[in-house]
């Protein structure tokens, strides 16, 4: 009975002119992703305090039409860039993803300019393409990058995008030149330092009369000679990849870039804790010291050009600087500074600065 009936129904077909091949439809295969489209700027800034109003975002798919967006991530109270993530997945499984960044700034009200009578904010591109030693940073003047607030100077370094002068970085911070120079005395800067591997801040001095396009004594008519000719000391430096060693360092044309001249401590609480690096700069030696522990003491037995570019005038400089080995995870850290201080060579304990910040 089966047999009959298929072929009477082969016959049926054939009658009608129908073709006897059978022939499965192809199955479509869905590979591509929804679109994801953001309702706003994919980068925002707010300040501290006010709120964040999520403005959404959208998402398409060639086959499922309009798709939910799911949203990871949150924007904390704290100053810093926060990342939220807008994901969609269609019926296929195909996912998409996108992102937007949230930097979250000092609230206006807490967060005020640095004294532009005392510091000078450098960041003309010395060589037009970018900074020395392959620094990644672009320094700015903007209150994002260098502010007093709380009674404390913060110097941040933060990952961004940034365009100036004509050049694009991945960081942006600050460099700060003091308008005040001198020539011998005793410094101590109280600060707090920042972390993260590829975070190289500093506190240092250059001679007054440096030819570097774009310093601020350089503008005034000061900048005759070259570095080092012009003479470096370094109060303070630390590389996040060596965290908690702080070193000081003398830069002349008898030894600079590696030097030989140099020498530091462990500090186990550098970027935690507030601690006080000083130096004391006489005709004879510098001494220099952290919290009153010293660590090197430079006293070349001959003193000449070479070696002691170092009976002018010079300038403070303090900044925070991005190696090209910065850590992938690095997103923001700042250097905090409770004062600057310069006293006569000659101070007694009871004796005030000759030049300060007290950042009140």
């Amino acid at each position: 009975m089966r047999t009959l009936l298929i072929a009477s129904l082969i016959s049926l077909l054939v009658a009608c002119g129908g073709n006897t091949t059978f022939s499965p439809s192809q199955p479509i295969i869905d590979i591509t992703p929804p679109v994801i489209t953001l309702q706003g700027s994919s980068s925002l800034t707010i300040e501290q305090g006010s709120s964040y109003s999520e403005l959404g975002a959208s998402a398409v798919d060639d086959q499922d039409g309009s798709l939910e967006v799911e949203i990871s991530g949150t924007v904390g109270s704290e100053p810093g860039a926060y990342t939220l993530t807008y994901s969609a997945t269609d019926s296929a499984n195909n996912s998409a993803s996108t992102n937007r960044t949230v930097t979250v700034i000092a609230a206006t009200g807490s967060a005020q300019p640095i004294d532009g009578t005392k510091w000078f904010q450098q960041t003309i591109i010395p060589n037009g393409s970018g900074w020395f030693n392959n620094e990644q940073q672009i320094y700015t003047d903007r209150t994002e990058n260098s502010y007093v607030s709380d009674g404390t100077l913060k110097i941040v370094a933060k990952r961004e995008q940034f365009t100036d002068q004509g050049v694009t970085k991945q960081f942006t911070s600050a460099r700060l030149n003091s308008k005040f120079a001198f020539k011998y005395g005793r410094v101590e800067v109280r600060a707090k330092l920042p972390s993260g591997h590829g975070t190289w801040p500093a506190i240092w001095m250059l001679g007054k009369n440096i030819n570097e396009r774009g310093a601020y004594w350089q503008q005034q008519g000061f900048g005759n000679v070259g570095w080092p000719h012009c003479g470096e000391l370094d109060i303070m430096e630390h590389w996040g990849r060596n965290q908690n060693y702080v070193q000081s360092a003398i830069h002349s044309p008898s030894s600079y870039g590696g030097t030989i001249n140099h020498g530091g401590q462990y500090v186990s609480t550098v970027s935690t804790d507030f601690h006080t690096y000083s130096m004391e700069w006489s005709s004879e030696r510098m001494i220099f010291s952290v919290d009153g522990t010293e660590h090197y003491t430079y006293d070349p037995v001959v003193k000449d050009a070479d070696s002691w570019p170092f009976d002018a005038e010079m300038y403070l400089l303090l900044n925070v600087a991005i190696q090209d080995g910065i850590s992938s995870a690095f997103n923001e850290s700042e250097m905090e500074i409770d004062y600057v201080r310069i006293y006569s060579l000659d101070a007694t304990p009871e004796d005030a600065p000759i030049w300060s910040d007290e950042f009140n």
